[in-house]
């Protein structure tokens, strides 16, 4: 059977572990990674034997590109990969209306250039998402409360990092329980930055807006830096007529580890997809892990 041809778009940390992930797949070739133009000439070991470009066109055949970039850049990247034929995967980590806007457009784009796309495909949203409908499956009444951290938000790390005077940034979700959090945000400033424009930039920005955020100056950020996370989900709801029927799942990993090994999986389930765009909760867990279905039945059903 022939391979899954898969790029990634992006090379930051997601576009790291994307790229372990799907070199460690069998059923896939990574065809290469796309770079912005300015870092071409840059040396990395990582990439060592990797074809590296600044236009997919170069590439040749791809079935699923994994967009490793920020949520705020994916909208644009992924409607222009679909405009030419090739799938989409990515971790747009922007919860709510955003979400639905992308989905719009890029299920509206896919089908008409016979492409599919699975967006907002980490882990949250991603699979959390799919735990989450499991729960609402087994409780249809009821509350349920979802528990980040305490760990490094990746999403809120790039947004803090790209305001004018932050040299670099590391943002972390601290869970206060039954849903609710704070944002700690640690700064290392430009020279002449003034902490206080840097504070306002971040406590206004619609990632941080609607949240509890503390912005702290640190003369290091990368001596806090910690790619560790974790959720806990937890539900108490109702099945049927029968009441406190209570459940929780747990979590605690390497967050970009785990987001490329998701985006991965759905790589492998897009190119399965008809015409279209997804959220993970739509998509069959089998089409996620491939292999042969008797086999799956025998061991895992």
């Amino acid at each position: 059977m022939a391979k899954i041809k898969i790029a990634v778009v992006g090379y930051g940390n997601i576009g790291r572990y994307s790229i372990q992930a799907v070199k460690a797949a069998a059923d896939m070739e990574l065809v290469g990674v796309v770079r912005r133009k300015e870092s071409l000439g840059k040396k990395d070991a990582f990439l060592e034997g990797i074809k590296v470009v600044a236009d997919i066109d170069e590439l040749g055949k791809v079935d699923a590109a994994i967009l490793a970039l920020p949520s705020r850049e994916i909208p644009a990247a992924a409607q222009k990969l679909i405009e030419k034929g090739i799938c989409t995967v990515d971790s747009f980590d922007i919860h709510g209306e955003e979400i639905l806007k992308l989905y719009k457009a890029l299920d509206a784009a896919g089908k008409k250039h016979k492409a599919a796309a699975i967006i907002s495909a980490g882990w949250d949203p991603g699979t959390d998402s799919v735990i989450r409908t499991l729960l609402l499956a087994m409780a249809p009444k009821g509350l349920t409360y979802t528990n980040f951290g305490p760990g490094m938000s990746m999403g809120h790390s790039v947004v803090a990092r790209s305001k004018k005077g932050v040299k670099d940034a590391l943002s972390m979700t601290i869970p206060l329980g039954t849903g609710i959090h704070r944002r700690d945000v640690y700064v290392e400033l430009e020279k002449g930055a003034k902490f206080a424009d840097v504070e306002k930039a971040i406590k206004t920005d619609s990632y941080f807006a609607h949240d509890d955020t503390h912005v702290h100056e640190v003369a290091c950020v990368n001596d806090l830096r910690d790619m560790g996370h974790g959720v806990l989900l937890e539900r108490k709801g109702v099945s049927g007529d029968t009441q406190n029927q209570r459940f929780s799942f747990s979590m605690s990993i390497n967050n970009p580890a785990l987001t490329g090994q998701v985006l991965c999986a759905c790589a492998r389930a897009v190119v399965k997809q008809k015409p279209g765009c997804y959220s993970l909760p739509q998509i069959a867990p089998f089409d996620l892990v491939g292999g042969d279905v008797e086999d799956f039945l025998l061991h895992t059903v």
